[in-house]
């Protein structure tokens, strides 16, 4: 739909926090978005990210990581880094794209059992999510 707003949403990896924000983004305000996400150095989409989203009824498991270079030269509304390596090494887009950054923590990093790492994702899939409620910001 034409009226809908592009946003693409960067992280390094784009295997977690942006894979997460993209499902959310989607599921929660997909009447108002097209979302994508990529990575500046894309590798492969966590289960632990899938497992988190899949608690909230969102099925991210078909998402792959994709680099940024796919999206060269198209048109964004919005561009968002959920990562502070991100905001260092994004591309500029062209047309107008409102750049938006938040860092939040890379839970890909976390170590110890299942369970603890399983945590730090939850814990940042919900720090996204109240993130992106408020999305777009008001001028």
């Amino acid at each position: 739909m034409a009226d809908k707003k592009r946003v693409l949403i960067l992280c390094t990896g784009n295997s977690a926090r942006s894979q997460m924000a993209e499902g959310l983004l989607h599921h929660d305000a997909g009447d108002r978005f097209i979302v994508e996400s990529a990575g500046t150095k894309p590798g492969q989409v966590r289960p632990e990210a899938v497992a988190v989203m899949k608690e909230l009824g969102i099925d991210i498991s078909g998402h792959r990581s994709k680099s940024v270079n796919e999206f060269a030269g198209e048109k964004f509304d919005y561009v968002l880094t959920v990562c502070d390596n991100a905001k260092e090494s994004c591309p500029i887009f062209s047309g107008q794209a409102n750049r938006l950054h938040r860092n939040f923590e890379d839970p890909a990093a976390a170590e110890g059992s299942e369970e603890e790492r399983l945590a730090v994702f939850r814990r940042v899939r919900d720090e996204i999510r109240t993130y992106l409620v408020a999305f777009p910001p008001k001028a």
